[in-house]
């Protein structure tokens, strides 16, 4: 289905990020087949904010927006680099700064590969891609005038949540009248814990492997400086060592880089994903005590025979909205076994693959290094 295919372009400034989409489609209510619109990442905010805000799509697990564009971590690092230059080796130096530009430009890639993932997900939606603020956001191509929220609306959004929060606990005990959504609450409760204690324990991993491939270039340069002092029949060895663990860091780098895309973020993922599936359940058991309010309010309203056709028909109401909400909410949470179950599948498969890689390529560089200190001895 030719609906939605594009090209995805980034362009990372200091203060902020630009993503270039070019789109193609099929759909008649698009003016023209092919567009170029340049959007940041509020502008992904702003369009994910706007299917919440709309009462039709409350059955719907909306797509978690994309994380903020956030490198200044690895802007702090090249900093104090800077600072600290002349406290290290010039080799030393250039391996730190090769190492930092690689993660800055992993951090690069996996932030495009989230935006475009966010779209990709509407896209695929038989009823969001369908939106006149998608259509807006592919066609647009001017700035759309999306503002961050100032300080009151922020203290509004705060106390919003803090209402919400209060409204879930209140409603935890409200017993569901369908077996599948009282599993699914259960399920959903208990699978957003465990998922995100893995993502901490993933970003441990990750940064372990880091860590390890910086240590590795401080211990080459260790042996790079004993190589140098004196002339003696130990250099040789010492610089082969100090050349193996050269290529071991890069290999260590991109071990770092393959967890981080294949494990963390799939993880990370799926755990605001799982956020947004207990939204949708909160909307629905929000949705099912305003019916069970509507009955009793229908049933005072009939014995004290007053306002009886008004009752009834915000009864009605009730209940037309939450049994299509719930015959949405279920076919949502299905898909979303399906979807989670594919998509775990594919990256915990590709990273399998690349783990392989990379371990025979370290055994090979290992062994090598052995075979050649052993011709020295």
């Amino acid at each position: 289905m030719a609906f939605c295919k594009w090209t995805f372009d980034a362009l990372s400034e200091r203060d902020k990020m630009k993503f270039t989409v070019h789109t193609k489609t099929s759909l008649p209510s698009y003016k023209q087949p092919e567009m170029n619109v340049v959007r940041q990442h509020e502008e992904f905010v702003w369009l994910h904010d706007r299917f919440e805000e709309k009462p039709e799509y409350a059955g719907i697990i909306i797509p978690p927006p994309p994380p903020r564009p956030d490198f200044d971590a690895s802007r702090e690092k090249l900093q104090k680099l800077g600072e600290g230059e002349g406290s290290m080796t010039k080799e030393e130096f250039t391996k730190m700064k090769q190492e930092l530009e690689a993660e800055y430009l992993a951090t690069f890639k996996k932030t495009v590969a989230m935006h475009e993932v966010f779209l990709q997900r509407i896209a695929a939606h038989p009823s969001l891609r369908g939106d006149v603020n998608f259509e807006v956001f592919l066609s647009f191509d001017q700035d759309l005038n999306v503002r961050n929220k100032n300080k009151k609306e922020k203290i509004g959004g705060f106390f919003k949540s803090i209402t919400k929060s209060a409204d879930e606990v209140l409603l935890s005990s409200q017993k569901d009248v369908d077996d599948f959504f009282e599993a699914e609450k259960t399920f959903l409760v208990t699978y957003h814990t465990k998922i995100k204690d893995c993502t901490q324990k993933a970003d441990k991993m990750t940064k372990a492997h880091k860590n390890v491939a910086d240590n590795y270039i401080q211990i080459s340069s260790g042996f790079v400086q004993l190589a140098t002092i004196e002339n003696t029949d130990l250099n040789k060895i010492f610089t082969k060592v100090a050349e193996s663990l050269e290529k071991a860091r890069k290999l260590e780098g991109r071990v770092a880089t393959d967890e981080d895309l294949k494990l963390s973020d799939t993880v990370r993922y799926y755990m605001r994903d799982s956020e947004a599936g207990k939204d949708l359940l909160y909307r629905r058991t929000r949705a099912l005590a305003d019916y069970e309010n509507a009955n009793k309010n229908l049933e005072k309203a009939r014995t004290k025979n007053k306002e009886v056709a008004s009752a009834e028909a915000a009864q009605q109401s009730c209940c037309e909205k939450f049994e299509k909400m719930s015959e949405t909410a279920k076919k949502e949470l299905m898909e979303f076994k399906q979807r989670r179950i594919a998509y775990f599948k594919k990256n915990f498969v590709d990273l399998v693959e690349l783990e392989i890689k990379h371990a025979k390529a370290q055994y090979q560089l290992y062994s090598s290094c052995i075979a050649a200190l052993r011709e020295d001895d």
